[in-house]
């Protein structure tokens, strides 16, 4: 039978690369701090959710 969680995985791993890629983008380097810190906290809080999901499905198979 077919795995139903594997297009949901995918998702996530999409999601994940491209909040990660944006959150490494907004953040400004020089002094420390991002563009636009209320966005940056929702674009974070998605992230860590989308990574958690992904390591916990990782040990069901």
């Amino acid at each position: 039978m077919e795995n139903k969680n594997q297009p949901i995985t995918f998702v996530f791993w999409i999601v994940a690369i491209i909040l990660g890629v944006t959150i490494y983008k907004q953040f400004d380097f020089k002094n420390l701090k991002f563009e636009n810190p209320a966005l940056a906290i929702i674009y974070i809080l998605v992230f860590v959710f989308s990574v958690y999901y992904l390591i916990k499905n990782s040990g069901k198979k």
